[in-house]
């Protein structure tokens, strides 16, 4: 484990983000500051600038966040052993995520009568939206929708029944409940193997790994699922069947939202869910690009260490994933809360926030110059120890010189 620099001493310790985890409320509020620029900027004359702002969601993505991570750079601060008890049991914590979910459900509400309404005359728009304006809504939406994902996996890594359904209704919005089931019995067993659909393979690009990933996980969490209730005497069609019973949450929202709606409300709900769980693939796919845990001579896989987890440290994008970038502590410790994660030694580091790189990911060449020699690097070169995508792997070998 390691201690930033600029640590108080254990006695003196106090989390310098305790008030700043309040401001992971931005992605599920921005749609509502979004209104607000809008009226101003109409209010002002601005009309032909104001409809930037239904793009908030990939504009704090791509442009604010990366800029933030560079100015603010590393966090520096892990708490010490003496404080994680009571830093863990401090339920403030906990209270910064359940609020999350509310917001989020109204932002999904006031975006569908957005989406809908034919007169938006009291934000200065005459008539409705322009599709211009309905397509940066959506991906707006779609970017609380992603990052509701991490919310839902902090609350799904946790034993209270109540954090679990929590967790389940925050996926609703994305139809990805199963991820609930997938990531924590699945993903976390298999992590950083050629059999982990969420682990991305060197020489992967993200288009390759995203439907991998996704129809991998979906199939891999009914399985799971399916042998759980065997256990138990059940089949899978069974209400019990948590794949099942998150995905009818998913029903009911949808049914729901078209019913207060109409039928015109169902572009937005399918482009917002794609594009939100699309977000959560890209961070898959940059936690454990290449990286391979080592078969020892039983056969079986090595256990799980920091070795096999990209992180990063970066403040802002920190607290907008609830710590999500110290992603060895959370393999070493998948129940610990998010508050009390640490960076650790051992773990190789990417070369900015998560979110910087996920611009990264969505282009291969500039990906592979970024990360590929970092992949290499790490195992000192030794190609043979490295994830490879089996589809290239004779290429990649031969270009390595390695038989």
């Amino acid at each position: 484990m390691r201690i930033g620099a600029g640590e108080q001493a254990p006695g003196q310790w106090r989390d310098r983000k305790r008030h700043l985890w309040l401001l992971g409320l931005i992605p599920p509020t921005a749609v509502f500051i979004a209104a607000g620029l809008v009226w101003g900027f109409n209010e002002l004359g601005w009309n032909a600038v104001s409809p930037v702002w239904w793009w908030i969601g990939p504009i704090l993505v791509y442009v604010l966040l990366p800029i933030l991570d560079v100015f603010f750079g590393p966090d520096g601060q892990n708490p010490p052993e003496e404080v994680m008890e009571q830093l863990e049991n401090d339920r403030y914590y906990r209270y910064c995520t359940y609020v999350y979910i509310p917001f989020q459900l109204a932002s999904l509400v006031f975006a569908c009568y957005l989406w809908t309404s034919d007169n938006l005359s009291w934000l200065g728009i005459d008539g409705g939206l322009g599709l211009a304006s309905k397509v940066g809504l959506a991906l707006s939406i779609g970017v609380m929708g992603g990052i509701g994902i991490n919310t839902a996996h902090e609350l799904g890594h946790k034993k209270d029944d109540l954090e679990r359904w929590l967790s389940k209704i925050t996926l609703a919005q994305t139809c990805y409940g199963h991820f609930y089931i997938e990531h924590n019995r699945g993903h976390h067993v298999r992590v950083s193997t050629p059999e982990d659909p969420a682990s991305a393979r060197f020489g992967e690009s993200f288009w390759t790994f995203l439907p991998r990933s996704v129809w991998g996980s979906l199939k891999s969490s009914w399985e799971l699922e399916k042998v759980r209730l065997q256990r138990l005497g059940k089949g899978p069609w069974n209400i019990r069947n948590d794949v099942l019973n998150a995905w009818l949450m998913s029903v009911a929202l949808w049914v729901a939202l078209v019913a207060g709606f109409g039928w015109q409300v169902l572009p937005f709900l399918v482009i917002q869910a794609v594009y939100g769980f699309s977000l959560l693939e890209t961070v898959n796919y940059l936690e454990h690009y290449g990286l391979l845990r080592q078969k020892t001579a039983t056969g079986r896989y090595e256990r799980c260490t920091p070795a096999h987890s990209w992180n990063s440290d970066h403040i802002c994008t920190n607290i907008f994933l609830y710590h999500l970038q110290r992603h060895s502590d959370h393999h070493a410790n998948p129940t610990r809360r998010y508050q009390t994660l640490r960076s650790m030694d051992g773990a190789p580091n990417l070369p900015s926030g998560y979110a910087s790189m996920i611009t990264l990911a969505y282009i291969p060449p500039v990906w592979r110059k970024v990360m590929d020699h970092r992949v290499l690097d790490h195992y000192d070169g030794d190609i043979t120890q490295v994830n490879v995508q089996p589809s290239k792997r004779e290429r990649i070998y031969a270009r390595l010189g390695v038989a």
